[in-house]
């Protein structure tokens, strides 16, 4: 038997709040940096990259949680915190610090149901979990496959075309780059259990076998 979450109406401006206050936080992370900021100069550490990512998190889990009847508002509110302390904590550290800042955060407004809070932190807790996502409670494991997703596709693509770049890297190594997001898109698909996840997982990949095509057809050499 499921705990039973008493949800409550989530605001558009209460969303913009949460939003806004993890931005800030991952930006102060950022400035309290003994050497002036970790690798600033790489976009996958910068305050503006992860809050991108955490808001295409969060409207991908949004999606998911409502074609597949979670609680939407739990999922949503744990897909804004789920990496609120990536860039001031150790990787294996930062789901259970992000859960810690998300139930104060929640609390500190006083307005949100105890069992809403709960739910919420344990998603955040959980989201970096690397078994079944089936043994999760359904927030969870849509905020995961959220997760998951979004580094797969377009988006995926041009993060790894982005590297490139920042390793002084030429355009014909770009098919090494875009079997990487292959690879990642395979793994997702393996991971995900939801017919809504499963879908838009299959669809990103099509997306970059198609780039990965073009790329073969233009540039001389690629492909073989």
């Amino acid at each position: 038997m499921g705990v039973e979450i008493t949800e409550p109406d989530v605001s558009d401006a209460e969303y913009e709040a949460m939003k806004r206050f993890v931005f800030e936080y991952l930006a102060a992370s950022v400035e309290k940096e003994d050497d002036g900021g970790r690798m600033r100069w790489y976009p996958w550490h910068s305050a503006e990259y992860r809050h991108n990512h955490i808001l295409n998190v969060t409207d991908l889990a949004a999606d998911i949680a409502e074609a597949e009847g979670a609680a939407v508002d739990v999922t949503k509110t744990a897909a804004v915190f789920h990496d609120v302390a990536k860039l001031e904590t150790a990787q294996d550290r930062h789901a259970e610090a992000g859960a810690r800042i998300a139930r104060e955060y929640l609390q500190s407004q006083g307005e949100y149901p105890e069992s809403f809070v709960d739910q919420v932190a344990r998603a955040v807790e959980n989201h970096s979990y690397q078994g079944s996502v089936s043994d999760l409670p359904l927030e969870t494991q849509c905020l995961i496959e959220a997760d998951l997703l979004d580094k797969v596709g377009a988006n995926g693509t041009a993060l790894m075309l982005l590297r490139m770049g920042y390793e002084s890297r030429v355009h014909m190594d770009a098919d090494e780059m875009v079997e990487r997001v292959l690879e990642r898109g395979v793994d997702a698909v393996s991971r995900v259990e939801s017919e809504t996840a499963q879908s838009l997982a299959h669809q990103r990949l099509k997306r970059v076998k198609w780039f990965r095509e073009w790329l073969e057809d233009e540039i001389a050499g690629m492909g073989e």
